[in-house]
């Protein structure tokens, strides 16, 4: 690693780059709540056939705004790509991290792309769009993980391993999984929310159980039953860590362990409000927070040695 001070401007710089992508998916999540997606029609990367659109509507200066936000995101991650080359040596886990990162980063821009190409977008209540919603938010996990881990990585924090890491390892791996699945299926949760809204709880209760009604709909009573067993799951990973780890390890379970109590209010709250705009983004804030904290403490648990083994290393 390089000195000491462009190290601490590359660490700053790769946690700003999350926190800047963190905006841009909430921002992508208005798009979507507002029915904005077709704002440039089927058009990509041009919008309505334009460079720059004449007269834009609302919807039209919504979407495009996040494709720039979006574009930008992307120029972001491969800068931060070229900083971790240029100043990690060979064989850094940040190198592998960031590597991932770009990779997924242009997978996420080709999923974006194929919404409005097959116009996925707006009111469209196909299952392919459910598919897709899904799909992109399992992607953005994988792509804020990756980011987290660069980050951790620049910070000279030590590298971990899934190898002989016994029960512990299982556990990190179906952590990760469920939590995963827990945000595929609230993405498909919210799509159902802004596509059939419901006026009253009882009408969304009625919506739910019906079997006439959209599969978006039906797949949407799931969320909340996978958010709550999961949950559980994700405590008993944070206390094995605060078990595992160091000072740091244990206040970063405490804090994952502090985000799964909030998001659950949250989702709650959610659901008797009958999921306003804002509640459906602070909903998707607290939850990409909460897998973030979860990928940290995970990490930090698996970088822990165990009694008589040596520390994990890079």
């Amino acid at each position: 690693m390089s000195s000491t001070p462009a190290r601490a401007r590359l660490t700053r710089f790769a946690w700003g780059v999350l926190a800047y992508n963190l905006a841009v998916i909430l921002w992508g999540a208005f798009v979507r709540a507002t029915g904005s997606g077709a704002g440039c029609g089927s058009h990509w990367p041009l919008c309505n056939g334009e460079i720059v659109p004449r007269s834009p509507s609302v919807e039209t200066l919504i979407e495009l705004s996040h494709r720039l936000t979006s574009g930008l995101a992307l120029l972001l991650v491969v800068a931060l790509w070229i900083g971790v080359f240029q100043r990690c040596e060979r064989g850094h886990a940040a190198r592998r991290w960031a590597s991932l990162s770009v990779a997924l980063m242009l997978f996420e821009a080709a999923i974006g792309a194929g919404l409005v190409l097959f116009e996925l977008v707006a009111e469209n209540e196909s299952v392919a769009r459910g598919l897709f919603m899904a799909v992109h938010l399992g992607n953005t996990f994988l792509l804020l993980a990756t980011l987290t881990l660069t980050a951790r990585a620049t910070a000279g924090e030590p590298d971990f391993r899934l190898r002989r890491q016994g029960r512990f390892g299982g556990l990190v791996i179906l952590a990760l999984l469920a939590t995963m699945l827990v945000g595929m299926s609230g993405a498909v949760a919210a799509l159902g929310d802004t596509l059939y809204p419901a006026t009253s709880l009882g009408e969304a209760l009625r919506q739910d159980l019906s079997p006439t009604t959209s599969v978006l709909v039906q797949l949407r009573v799931l969320h909340p039953l996978l958010a709550v067993a999961t949950s559980v799951l994700v405590l008993y990973l944070a206390a094995r860590v605060r078990a595992r780890g160091g000072r740091r390890d244990r206040r970063r379970a405490g804090r994952l362990s502090l985000l799964v109590y909030v998001q659950l209010g949250i989702g709650t709250i959610n659901v008797l409000l009958l999921a306003p705009i804002a509640m459906q983004l602070l909903h998707l804030l607290v939850a990409d927070l909460l897998w973030i904290a979860l990928v940290l403490a995970a990490a930090g648990g698996l970088a822990a040695p165990r009694a008589g083994d040596a520390p994990a290393g890079g």
